[in-house]
């Protein structure tokens, strides 16, 4: 292959990639370094959880353990920052996990669920370290039906104390981070009980260990044991037989019980007090989402640097090839790596939405869904690609990628549980599409006569579909597409239009189909008969929201040879998404058989004019080699290098 003639900038892309919490960013790379932060494969467990241990202790020496916190209490007041801070712990994905649980879920439920009073408590002594801790939410028998827990916290008016009971072991609390061997505090999650009546799921926080390291009177702890990843975290069960706590111990910002047992709360309803406390801790499922990116950036790093210097068989020159010099090697590994890129920047706009209410006047309520549901829909497709991409880089490695000095195995078994944990992926679809549906009844009604005339002329996108400060350029690009007609393949307006034609189609189908049900009973198997369309219209809106998300950040960019890469690999990503899905746009008229055939080709086109570049676009990510700790990745950039100084590269 010849030498690109378009040059893009590893500095330029890499300031764009890194964004408005660069500083973070850097600070991470420069301070978890050395023997204690480099990956080591092949630990024992209790070998592996005294290590990170040892390694949160180091973080909790830091700003880093304060990013998200009240300045009052410790903290730097900067919730971006300490999800940004949660990413880049790539070292080791164990010491990632144990600083979200430590960190963001228990500190981050006292610090959203509690008042002063529990914050000039606590908080302190959690970011030192001084108080490891627990979020005890999930159960035995109910892990996404949160609403269905069944731990109960029965309130004593006669002594002014709460008892926190597991009714069976169904109810235990599983899968608790911190629970066997280090955590000190517990927020439980339960029933609150008060005179006879249920007012619902709140948060207690209970002592789980003595000072001496011994369970408390009344609960007991036991060990998950090994885990097929993640062996660094100390998972968990708890249960509670009749454990007394003071009243003082109820995180009281959405609901309260006086010494008398009298209950209230500024929310009237259950259901939206419910979601309002839940509202509170979706920085969890932000960040879960964070992290499986870098961990798909990492492996992405490894496959492709390696396909970028090993050779297999020989051309017809005599030479051997390099294997990311094949199409299909190509198409295994450049796809993923501009999906990767598109949903780093949905990230950030994730991250910037969460900062910004947090800082400012808190965002009302109708925001704070699309917040939600947005977090909701990118964590699940983020956690999925991890998942496949991961798994493909260790097969495109071969022999290689197997071995555990290699990282990926690594990767591949920490990483799965991300699809689970901080909700299940397919119920996080379900979620999205209850928003859009929500949107969809909230702006048409029951489609009368006048409803749907507006539908028809074509209001969904201004009415269902968010506006955000890139809408005016994405609505300039269609808009153009759409006034000329017939455009190119590698339209980016076509490809805007398309996605958002798809989403409007589907998201308007499923509300027919379920408006025909009616309610009770039928609405529910309506609804379950329909699943297979609910989460077909989750992806496609997290589809559409993520492509926009790029288009906003190219946008942004302003060397002219870079910005012409990432329009290309903007381009990748739209054509994969489509030529994925093109047996649906084939069966709705979008695609005629010759179109859908061109986007195939011009994926192949794409692939071969990005595989020149695909070296800068992983370094761009600039995840220090020691956090790569891959042998394979580590000689194949010393074999780079060497050609860049001898001018040598022959692609």
């Amino acid at each position: 292959m010849t030498e690109p003639t378009i040059r893009p900038s590893e500095t330029t892309l890499r300031g764009l990639l890194d964004g408005p919490w660069a500083h973070v960013r850097q600070k991470s790379r420069d301070q978890l370094r050395g023997d204690l932060f480099a990956p080591v494969a092949g630990l024992g467990v209790a070998e592996h959880r005294e290590r990170v241990m040892e390694q949160l202790r180091t973080i909790a020496g830091t700003e880093m353990a304060g990013y998200g916190f009240s300045s009052a209490h410790g903290g730097s007041d900067d919730v971006g920052a300490s999800v940004v801070a949660f990413e880049m712990l790539v070292c080791d994905l164990s010491l990632m996990v144990k600083v979200g649980v430590q960190w963001g879920l228990f500190g981050g439920a006292i610090q959203a669920l509690g008042t002063e009073e529990h914050h000039a408590w606590y908080l302190p002594r959690v970011i030192s370290l001084g108080l490891p801790g627990c979020f005890a939410m999930t159960e035995t028998g109910h892990g996404s039906d949160v609403q269905g827990l069944r731990t109960t916290a029965r309130y004593d008016p006669d002594t002014q104390e709460f008892v926190v009971d597991t009714p069976d072991d169904d109810a235990r609390k599983d899968y608790i981070g911190n629970a066997a061997r280090d955590g000190v505090l517990a927020v439980v999650f339960a029933q609150l009980i008060t005179g006879g009546t249920n007012h619902g799921v709140h948060a207690l926080l209970v002592p789980i260990r003595d000072a001496d390291g011994h369970p408390m009177p009344g609960v007991r702890i036991e060990d998950c044991g090994p885990k097929a990843g993640l062996n660094g975290v100390d998972n968990g069960r708890l249960w509670f037989d009749h454990v007394r706590v003071p009243r003082t111990a109820l995180l009281n910002r959405y609901g309260d019980v006086a010494p008398d047992g009298s209950y209230s709360s500024p929310i009237e309803s259950r259901n939206r007090r419910f979601f309002t406390m839940l509202g509170t801790l979706v920085r969890g499922r932000i960040s879960v989402a964070g992290g499986a990116g870098t961990a798909t950036k990492a492996a992405l790093t490894i496959a492709i640097r390696y396909a970028d210097t090993r050779r297999q068989f020989e051309s017809p020159s005599g030479e051997e090839v390099r294997l990311l010099d094949y199409r299909a090697h190509q198409r295994r590994l450049l796809p993923a790596l501009a999906r990767s890129y598109a949903l780093h920047f949905a990230q950030e706009e994730l991250v910037r939405t969460l900062h910004d209410g947090s800082r400012g006047d808190p965002l009302s309520e109708e925001d704070q869904r699309r917040l939600e549901a947005r977090a909701a829909g990118i964590k699940a497709v983020a956690t999925w690609h991890a998942t496949h991409t991961i798994q493909t880089c260790r097969e495109a490695c071969g022999g290689a990628g197997y071995l555990a000095n290699n990282r990926l195995p690594q990767l591949k078994a920490d990483t799965d549980v991300f699809t689970t944990f901080e909700g299940d992926n397919t119920v996080l679809l379900q979620l999205v599409s209850r928003g859009l549906l929500t949107r969809y009844r909230d702006s048409f009604g029951d489609l009368d006569p006048k409803g749907m005339a507006r539908f028809v002329a074509g209001q969904f996108i201004d009415t269902v579909i968010e506006r955000t400060a890139a809408r005016p350029l994405i609505e300039r690009l269609v808009d153009a597409t759409r006034r000329r007609g017939e455009s190119d393949i590698r339209e980016r307006g076509w490809h805007l239009d398309l996605l958002e034609d798809r989403e409007q189609h589907i998201v308007e189908g499923l509300a027919r189909r379920l408006r025909r049900a009616g309610s009770g009973d039928a609405a529910f198997e309506a609804f379950n008969d329909a699943q297979d369309h609910v989460l077909k219209a989750g992806r496609a809106h997290v589809d559409r929201i993520v492509l926009e998300a790029f288009v906003a950040a190219i946008d942004r960019c302003e060397d002219p040879d870079t910005r012409a890469v990432l329009d290309k690999l903007c381009d990748l990503y739209a054509l994969s998404i489509v030529e994925e899905d093109r047996g649906w746009f084939l069966e709705h008229g979008r695609l005629t058989a010759s179109r859908a055939k061109a986007v195939t080709e011009a994926v192949n086109t794409l692939c071969a004019e990005l595989r020149p570049h695909a070296a800068v676009l992983v370094d761009a990510f600039a995840l220090p080699d020691e956090w790569l700790a891959a042998p394979i990745a580590l000689g194949a950039e010393e074999t780079r290098q060497e050609e860049r100084r001898t001018g040598g590269a022959s692609r």
